[in-house]
């Protein structure tokens, strides 16, 4: 050590060492730098990270040596060889590339420990060539000691480095210890190696390269390295800048709503967490509004999905405009947004809510036309309405829910006993859609027989649900759950494909009859539905009835009426349910050949006690007649009710006093029941999918 001192202090001019040091730094931060890059790349693009690197390392190797060789006092004539000398920096270059190459090879410890020995033993090597481009007037001794000493220093240092920049636990200082242990290597080879040189001098005459020159050359050697080493270093910072852009663009993109540029579902959520965290530490309030647009489907069916693009823009810009301090809006996705505001006072929320629900109401140009969108508003506030993010959000969810179905056309506050209701009637819409998908739903079935023969004629499909935790679901529950959730299609479909299989495995042939609700009709693919089923099935058409009340049909009766046809010409029945409730238009029997009229249970239960009850069923059965129609009277429950249908000439009857709803039904003729007793499921819950 104290010969390397010595060596430094007499034998070379500190000013050209300084230099040397600091091309060396430099030139150590600029490798790091360019080496993490070739760590985080892949393909060709890491392996022109790892040629910028080799480069940048070997200029830095190369100046460093000369500048440092120039700076020694040799004492005796000086000259350099030129060919030696380039091939020198080649040899860094190429070296130095192989050690980077095999650093940055595969993932593992192995690998940067290889590479840096790699890198080092390309550090000696260049110096070791370079010094033989040295050519002096005297003898030159070695001192192999020190040229261990300098090779072992260089590939341990190196090693150090490379397996320092290749690990992730010393964080933000990796890059500082690794440009420090490429400094110390290089410096190490280079003076540890300069120690091991002894000069004889065998001549007194003049050096060739004066002292100004060698200070010029080794100042225009520090210029052309550095001018390497900056153009590693900026191409470093300038892909860091385009990777910090892209990364800052992605994040946007994440965060940030494509269309309107308000914050999205994940950026509220973050956003909400926060200022809960905020209200919780201060003991203040903080309000989620929801926001549901009214007539939004309206623009899109009738102006395009353009118009409907540039509404929620519109609306994204005035609802931005109207935000003060601490308030915010976001999209969660197509037509609903969320805003959110600290509660000072209640005052401040009315108004911050008022002014979203005028926005939103005011008038909107779209093209050449003048729309007015709304929406419903839903209110909940912390902490008296929720606790947490999820279930304060869920809550003014609730709120604009209720505010939607009652069409009030104001914002309507959280209100846990009105709200709870409807997140009930969520929840069963949930579990109704996972037991249409289990297949956890069931088909009763009730017979329909000859008044006058007791002939079983037919069977009416009825749908049960028995719910794993609530027990029985009534009909008249979920069936409307199933309208508003848009679970009534698939839930009519599984009624009839259930019903055609089911009647398959009948040990006769009994019709069995099935309901369609108004939704079902007004789909133009019902009639090819039906064939898929009884294809699949095996059924017959002759077998399958359906049976669709005028409301269903009056909904849109031309269209409907086209489908009846079509179902029709399949070879399905058709029979008008609950005739005499609803339009009971006589235009609609002149067009439509119906099978059957189905008597509304309501004309039963009066049959006994309502002179006027019998009239009117004795008018139908006689329109029946006269339109060569069947008709069949529901809702029968006692031998009266029966005696004056069989009196008044009526083709059919269903009831209680028929059969009760069963799983399995019974062929031949009905078993009609002798006493009365309690169902569990009264018949006027037994309702399949009608509307």
């Amino acid at each position: 050590m104290i010969d390397i001192a010595l060596c430094i202090a007499t034998d070379h001019d500190p000013w050209l060492v300084l230099l040397a040091v600091f091309v060396c730094c430099v030139g150590a931060f600029a490798i790091v730098q360019m080496f993490e890059r070739a760590q985080g790349s892949s393909g060709l693009q890491r392996l022109g990270w790892v040629f910028l690197t080799s480069v940048g390392a070997g200029a830095t190797i190369w100046c460093t040596h000369f500048i440092a060789m120039i700076a020694f006092k040799a004492r005796v004539p000086v000259d350099l060889d030129a060919v030696l000398t380039i091939v020198s920096l080649m040899v860094a270059v190429v070296g130095t590339g192989i050690g980077f190459s095999v650093a940055t090879w595969r993932e593992g410890r192995a690998f940067p420990v290889a590479g840096g020995a790699l890198v080092g033993a390309a550090i000696a090597a260049m110096h070791f060539m370079g010094m033989a481009a040295y050519r002096v007037d005297g003898i030159v001794e070695w001192r192999w000691s020190y040229v261990v000493a300098a090779l072992v220093c260089a590939v341990v240092f190196s090693s150090a480095a490379l397996t320092v920049l290749a690990s992730d636990r010393l964080g933000r200082y990796r890059a500082a210890l690794g440009t420090g242990l490429l400094v110390t290597a290089i410096a190490t080879l280079h003076f540890i190696g300069m120690t091991a040189l002894r000069i004889t001098p065998l001549a007194l005459s003049s050096t060739p390269l004066e002292s100004e020159q060698m200070g010029a050359l080794a100042l225009a050697t520090a210029l052309v390295g550095l001018i390497v080493i900056a153009a590693g270093v900026a191409a470093a910072f300038i892909d860091r800048q385009t990777r910090s852009e892209a990364m800052q663009r992605l994040h946007d993109m994440a965060m940030n709503d494509a269309l309107t540029g308000l914050p999205n579902r994940i950026s509220f959520q973050k956003l909400l967490g926060r200022e809960l965290d905020i209200a919780r530490e201060t003991a203040t309030q903080l309000a989620v509004v929801a926001i549901d647009l009214d007539r939004f489907k309206e623009i899109n069916d009738v102006h395009g999905h353009k118009a409907g693009d540039d509404v929620l823009i519109m609306l994204a810009r005035r609802m931005q405009l109207e935000l003060e301090a601490n308030e915010m809006v976001a999209r969660l996705g197509g037509d609903e947004f969320v805003a959110m505001t600290r509660v000072d006072n209640p005052a401040r929320l009315q108004t911050f809510v008022a002014r979203l629900d005028a926005v939103l109401k005011a008038p909107l140009s779209i093209g050449p036309f003048e729309a007015r969108v709304g929406a419903s508003i839903g209110v909940a506030v912390y902490p008296q309405d929720a606790g947490d993010a999820e279930t304060l959000t869920n809550n003014a969810d609730l709120a604009m829910y209720r505010a939607k179905g009652e069409n009030i056309g104001t914002p309507c506050f959280y209100d846990a006993p009105l709200d709870e209701a409807i997140r009930d009637r969520r929840e069963l819409a949930n579990d109704l859609r996972l037991a249409i998908d289990q297949d956890r739903l069931e088909v009763h079935y009730q017979v329909q027989a000859s008044v006058t023969t007791r002939e079983v004629t037919g069977y009416e499909a009825l749908l049960r649900w028995t719910h794993p935790e609530r027990g029985s679901i009534p009909p008249s529950v979920f069936i409307p759950i199933a309208e508003e959730n848009g679970l009534i299609l698939p839930l009519g479909e599984w009624v009839m494909r259930r019903a055609c299989t089911d009647a398959m495995t009948w040990d006769h042939d009994t019709k069995v009859a099935v309901n369609v609700s108004a939704v079902q009709l007004s789909h133009a693919d019902l009639p090819r539905l039906f064939h898929q089923i009884m294809l699949e099935t095996g059924l017959p058409p002759r077998r399958l009835e359906i049976e669709l009340t005028e409301t269903a049909i009056m909904a849109d009766r031309v269209h409907a009426l086209h489908v009846l046809r079509q179902i029709k010409a399949l070879g399905v029945g058709v029979a008008l349910d609950d005739f005499g409730t609803g339009y009971s238009s006589l235009e609609t029997l002149r067009a439509f050949p119906f099978d059957k009229i189905k008597l509304d249970m309501v004309f039963a239960a009066e049959l006994e006690s309502s002179p006027q009850a019998t009239a009117i069923i004795r008018a139908v059965l006689a329109l029946g007649k006269s339109l060569s129609i069947p008709v069949l009277a529901e809702g029968i429950e006692t031998d009266q009710q029966l005696a004056i249908l069989l009196r008044e000439g009526c083709d059919e009857a269903q009831g209680f006093l028929i059969g009760y709803p069963a799983a399995l039904p019974v062929s031949g003729r009905a078993p009609f029941a002798d006493t009365l007793g309690e169902d569990p499921l009264s018949d006027r819950d037994s309702v399949s999918v009608a509307a």
